[in-house]
C-alpha cells in the first residue's frame, strides 16, 4: 500500500496529477485545494490513499495530513465515495468540516456539489465526535492553538472558529501572537 509519494509533478490539473517517483508515473486523484496548492510548482510531497479495486489500483492524494483523515472518515460514511469525498474537501477545509458536523449543520454539507440532504445528515450523524482527532496535527500552531485555548476552558467549536477567524485575515507570527488574536476574537 502507498501511504506517502514524493516525486517531481509531470502533469496537474484540477482532479488529477501524474507525481513520477523513481522511473514511475503515479496517477493521483486530487481535489482543488491540493490543486491550487500544487499548481506551478515542479516538486510534490502528497499523504495517499490508496483504494484497490478488483479493475484498478486508485490513489488519491493530499498535501496535509488532516486532509487525508477527514477523506478516510468522510469515505466510512455509507453513501460517500471518494469522490463525494474529495468534493467535500474541494468545498471546505477539514477544520471547517469539524464544525459544520459537530455544530450539526447539514446545510452548510449541502452547498457541496453532488452532496443532498440525507447524504449531508448521514455524513453529521455518523462523523458526529470521530472528526475531532482530524484538526490535529503536531508541530501545527493552528492546531496547537485550539488546543491552548480548550485548556483554557473555551469550548473547542468557539476554539476553532477564533482560530480560523484570524488565520484567514492575519498572519500570525508565531503561536503566542496566534493565540493572542484570537483570544481577542473570543472576548469580544
Amino acid at each position: 500500500m502507498i501511504a506517502r509519494l514524493a516525486g517531481s509533478l509531470v502533469l496537474v490539473e484540477p482532479g488529477a496529477v501524474v507525481v513520477e517517483s523513481g522511473g514511475v508515473g503515479y496517477l493521483v486523484s486530487i481535489g482543488l485545494r491540493t490543486y491550487r496548492q500544487l499548481a506551478g510548482r515542479e516538486n510534490a510531497t502528497l499523504w495517499i490513499h490508496t483504494r484497490v479495486r478488483d479493475e484498478a489500483i486508485e490513489l488519491y492524494g493530499f498535501t496535509e495530513r488532516d486532509e487525508l483523515a477527514a477523506f478516510e472518515r468522510l469515505i466510512s460514511v455509507a453513501g460517500v465515495g471518494p469522490r463525494t469525498a474529495l468534493a467535500v474537501l474541494s468545498a471546505m477545509t477539514p477544520s471547517q468540516l469539524v464544525q459544520a458536523v459537530e455544530g450539526g449543520e447539514a446545510e452548510v454539507l449541502e452547498k457541496t456539489p453532488g452532496v443532498g440532504p440525507k447524504t449531508a445528515r448521514r455524513i453529521v450523524l455518523e462523523l458526529a465526535g470521530r472528526l475531532e482527532v482530524t484538526a490535529t496535527e503536531v508541530g501545527d500552531q493552528r492546531s496547537d492553538a485550539v488546543s491552548a485555548l480548550v485548556n483554557l476552558g473555551y469550548p473547542r467549536r468557539d476554539a476553532q472558529r477564533a482560530v480560523d477567524g484570524v488565520s484567514a485575515v492575519e498572519a500570525a507570527g508565531d503561536l503566542g501572537e496566534l493565540l493572542r488574536l484570537a483570544l481577542k476574537r473570543l472576548t469580544r
